[in-house]
């Protein structure tokens, strides 16, 4: 069976990618089809890549302090394009942030020393919530 279809982005000024290189062979070993965007991408970039490639959900990298700001912006962006796609937060995350994350339409958040089979599994509920 096939799990499904990830999109994992960075988006903004933060080049710290090696996390979201680990979280993509994660997911792909667990049989998601798993397409990275690289990095310094903007959240309408990352909608329009969620759209145009079809996938199930959308996975950020945020290291850099910036979540607040961006993840509610690619979940806007995503909704402007008419698309309904779960967006995962992975990344140092405070938790006093995350009723407004969700409130913004986060799905989920994963924070530093997720295990790799926390991150399955989020993910995979993710995907429930959303079918």
């Amino acid at each position: 069976m096939h799990a499904g279809r990830i999109l994992v982005a960075k988006v903004g000024l933060d080049g710290h990618d090696r996390g979201i290189k680990v979280v993509a062979r994660i997911l792909r070993d667990a049989g998601y089809e798993v397409i990275y965007t690289g990095l310094f991408q903007t959240p309408e970039t990352v909608a329009a890549a969620a759209v145009d490639e079809d996938v199930d959900a959308v996975g950020l990298s945020m290291l850099s302090g910036a979540h607040m700001t961006l993840a509610p912006l690619v979940v806007e962006a995503i909704r402007a394009l008419g698309a309904d796609i779960p967006v995962i937060v992975g990344g140092i995350v405070h938790d006093s942030d995350l009723d407004e994350l969700a409130a913004a339409g986060v799905g989920t958040v994963l924070t530093p020393g997720a295990t790799a089979d926390e991150i399955v599994a989020s993910v995979g509920r993710a995907l429930a919530g959303a079918r």
